[in-house]
């Protein structure tokens, strides 16, 4: 019997999703070298395109599983240069980012198709992991602070103001031991609260909402 393989199983694409999803990669590419005011300083933000690219080809293939003519009709690239940054190499692209002044020499009017997809690779994999570009985290505690605001919820504002700044992701409980010394939960000591979170935790957001739910759990006892 013949088996014909005609191409991996696809995930379902939700349009929204997948655009959230790209735009957090390409938050993070931008990151990794440096930031915006980086590229302006280096006159790079002409690499700003080619990192979209790279992000949309990254995402569709490891997220959706599209094949490469899927994803070169999706994002208007040739077949071989999708192929080329789906083969691109991280640890490569980490070497380059680690030598910024000299890739902006380099590379001055378009970043080329391997160095961006070792990033877009890179930025997939941290965003992932759970390592948000600081710029959408900032954003995530300010969104949240303003809800915590307009829903009247002191204890989660007073987490806030006392966690502001701090770097996410938080990977153990020290520092939120420090920053939350002595402040009380809803009438909860905050260390008795922090012992039962579970970490890391990606942002402001997943903070007040693993804190709800230890505080659910308490009271629920």
């Amino acid at each position: 019997m013949v088996i014909e393989i005609t191409g991996l199983p696809q995930t379902e694409m939700n349009e929204k999703d997948l655009e959230y999803l790209v735009s957090r990669v390409f938050f993070k590419a931008i990151d990794l070298l440096g930031g915006l005011n980086k590229l302006a300083e280096y006159r790079t933000l002409t690499w700003l395109p080619s990192l979209a690219r790279a992000a949309y080809v990254v995402v569709l293939r490891d997220e959706y599983l599209k094949t490469e003519d899927e994803i070169a009709r999706r994002v208007g690239l040739t077949r071989n240069t999708v192929r080329n940054i789906l083969r691109a190499d991280p640890t490569l692209a980490m070497e380059k980012i680690k030598k910024l002044e000299d890739l902006a020499k380099e590379e001055v009017r378009e970043m080329k198709v391997h160095t961006a997809g070792g990033i877009a690779k890179l930025a997939y994999k941290m965003v992932k992991d759970g390592n948000d570009a600081e710029t959408l985290v900032l954003y995530y505690g300010m969104a949240a602070e303003d809800i915590t605001k307009a829903l009247d919820i002191p204890w989660a504002y007073a987490v806030l103001k006392c966690t502001k700044g701090i770097k996410y992701p938080i990977e153990d409980s020290s520092l939120l031991r420090e920053r939350l010394a002595g402040l009380k939960i809803k009438n909860l000591p905050s260390e008795d609260i922090i012992e039962k979170l579970h970490f890391p935790i990606k942002n402001p957001a997943h903070l007040l909402h693993d804190i709800k739910l230890v505080i659910s759990s308490i009271e629920g006892n």
